[in-house]
């Protein structure tokens, strides 16, 4: 009978939790990774715009000005969100570092029923082979004893030997000639 774990079902369960927070993890790392690259795009635009402020007419100054204030508290709420979707994420990590430390307690679980089985197997084969010897050795017994029962029948019928009875013969003495 082939090995079957009983908490195999628990295990699906959990083994599939972990996989539906691994793909939220995904989900969240890529959030924050959208958000820094829209932070490098809001700092190249920074950097653009005051190289372009540097060359432009003298009045333009204030719509620069203001167009660079604009970015600045862009790039500070963008900030503010990636700080937010890092925190997401490290909570998603933390989860998922739940749910797989509740898979491997199974899976070690799982392991050592199995060794347990195995052990049992051995067992119980062990078992189911010395009662085979037994068995084998009480038949061989039994031929051995038959074997021996048929022997002395030949002697008893044999003319010689009971001519050596009739004499007072001991049977011993004629089975050591």
């Amino acid at each position: 009978m082939p090995f079957r774990y009983r908490l195999q079902k628990i295990l699906d369960f959990r083994i599939r939790k972990k996989e539906e927070q691994l793909q939220v993890v995904r989900n969240a790392q890529a959030l924050v990774l959208k958000i820094e690259g829209l932070i490098e795009r809001n700092n190249q635009e920074i950097a653009s715009t005051r190289t372009n402020m540097r060359q432009a007419d003298f009045t333009m100054y204030e719509a620069y000005d203001n167009y660079l204030k604009h970015l600045y508290v862009k790039g500070e709420n963008l900030e503010a969100d990636r700080q937010k979707a890092q925190e997401e994420l490290d909570k998603e990590k933390d989860k998922l570092r739940e749910l797989e430390k509740a898979v491997k307690v199974l899976e070690k679980h799982k392991e050592h029923a199995r060794e347990t089985y195995i052990e049992e197997e051995k067992k119980a084969e062990l078992k189911l082979l010395s009662e085979v010897a037994i068995q084998k050795y009480f038949a061989k017994s039994q031929e051995k004893k038959e074997e021996e029962q048929e022997e002395l029948q030949e002697l008893m019928k044999n003319p010689l030997y009971n001519e050596d009875l009739n004499e007072g013969t001991n049977s011993n003495e004629y089975l050591s000639k």
